[in-house]
């Protein structure tokens, strides 16, 4: 049985870190950002935040306000706030064909604001897909979960006895050594977040492909009604005229205690008033409890309950939670995000490392290459992301500038650091100290 090399196993973990560094840390930053994403809304949005009271406003009510604030709109998606402190989210799609996100707030029930576009919209957009469509963005963001895996098992592999040095942090002999010891130590405290983010992010994979039928099993197709009971027009105004606190009644007759999370709207004459939310059952997402109801009778025509899930779909359910860290509320969503920063630093302190070291050596032409294809593919991401937050979000221009800012700022201190400074210092790497912090 052919066993790589230690060299081998260094050569594959430091390929992978080095050759798709830059799109790497795109992925793990903004998962990062994306876990804390609606504390940031929170932050610089006044119309999005709640005061916690005892009491829920009636549904209905805030449909009515939401009919009075923006006028012969059609909602298209409620989404209830999962942190007390913060308003619901409804999708509305306005006259003009556009979309835009209404800000309820659950305790009062008042319309508090619009916006085309949020932070955590934003975030999880980046995170999910690059903004690359086709699939291509889904699948590519989707590799780096066997990617990252890969990393971690090299690592481990040819660390020998990295059990050891959980407090193993050098100092006093140099930025290579101590980034070195810093990359070691990170690395090893972070090992229990590297495997869940990769497998969760490999479970990804296969539902979207439905290997083994994953997908087909975990999703089930939506039950529709036996008679078709409404025309376009119908259709259209159906939102308005429905039932909201008898529907909610309806599905915690079926499933007590349930917390609705979220209410998607008939888009076909033949479909139900679709909601989820969540029970008692600990550590799955809002979908794990399904109830689908005839939009005039509030029958139920479907049910999922969360506690009496098969084995495939309850690991399919419980994959979002473990992933962003929200099943715990602002504690563990802190704890994900240290830990998604921690493993940004990885990537950071790899590059670092890889390129003081090799000061000292030839220019590896190859490394150029698959840095220059890196500057290339963060270019086209980026002429996607402009377009859709354009075409799709209407963003506005102080919104486009700010995040055409922000990137620029990320790129300039990732040149400042890994190219003229480094450049800077090339004359000094002669040296017998810098010499033997690189071999160290």
């Amino acid at each position: 049985m052919w066993v790589p090399s230690k060299r081998t196993l260094f050569r594959i973990h430091g390929w992978i870190g080095v050759r798709l560094g830059v799109l790497f840390f795109i992925v793990c930053f903004s998962g990062t950002l994306a876990t804390l994403s609606s504390e940031m809304d929170w932050l610089v949005n006044s119309a999005i935040r709640a005061t916690p009271q005892t009491t829920l406003a009636s549904k209905n009510t805030i449909v009515a306000n939401l009919q009075q604030a923006l006028p012969g709109s059609t909602p298209e998606f409620w989404l209830s706030a999962r942190e007390p402190y913060l308003c619901d989210i409804i999708y509305v799609v306005l006259p003009n064909g556009n979309r835009t996100y209404a800000f309820a707030n659950p305790y009062t029930g008042i319309i508090q604001g619009t916006a085309n576009l949020t932070i955590q919209r934003y975030l999880r957009d980046l995170h999910y897909y690059l903004f690359v469509p086709f699939q291509i963005g889904h699948f590519a963001v989707l590799t780096f979960s066997f990617l990252l895996f890969f990393s971690l098992l090299t690592a481990l592999l040819f660390y020998k006895k990295w059990y050891r040095k959980l407090f193993e942090l050098k100092g006093g002999k140099g930025k290579l050594v101590l980034f070195r010891s810093l990359h070691r130590v990170a690395g090893l405290w972070t090992i229990p977040f590297l495997l869940l983010f990769s497998i969760t992010g490999i479970w990804y994979f296969l539902e979207r492909t439905d290997t083994a039928a994953i997908s087909t099993t975990a999703n089930p197709p939506s039950p529709t009604l036996a008679q078709p009971l409404l025309d376009s027009v119908d259709l259209i105004n159906l939102p308005w005229r429905l039932d909201y606190d008898r529907a909610a009644d309806s599905a915690r007759a079926h499933i007590p205690g349930l917390a609705i999370r979220e209410i998607s709207f008939p888009d076909r004459s033949d479909a139900p008033l679709y909601l989820t939310g969540q029970s008692d059952v600990p550590l799955v997402r809002n979908r794990a409890n399904r109830v689908y109801l005839h939009p005039q009778t509030y029958a139920v025509i479907g049910l999922q309950r969360a506690d009496d899930l098969p084995l495939v779909t309850w690991l399919n359910d419980i994959a979002d939670p473990l992933h962003f860290g929200n099943f715990g509320g602002l504690p563990t969503k802190i704890v994900w995000f240290l830990a998604g920063l921690a493993i940004c630093g990885l990537i950071l302190t790899g590059l670092y490392i890889f390129t003081k070291r090799n000061l000292t050596r030839k220019p590896d032409k190859s490394t150029n290459s698959w840095m220059y294809l890196n500057g290339l593919v963060v270019v086209v991401l980026l002429g996607f992301m402009f377009y859709t937050l354009v075409e799709r979000y209407r963003a506005p221009w102080p919104v486009l500038l700010f995040i055409g800012g922000a990137w620029s700022v990320i790129a300039l201190m990732g040149w400042y650091v890994f190219v003229y400074r480094m450049k800077r210092r090339l004359p000094c790497v002669g040296s017998n100290r810098l010499q033997k912090a690189s071999r160290a």
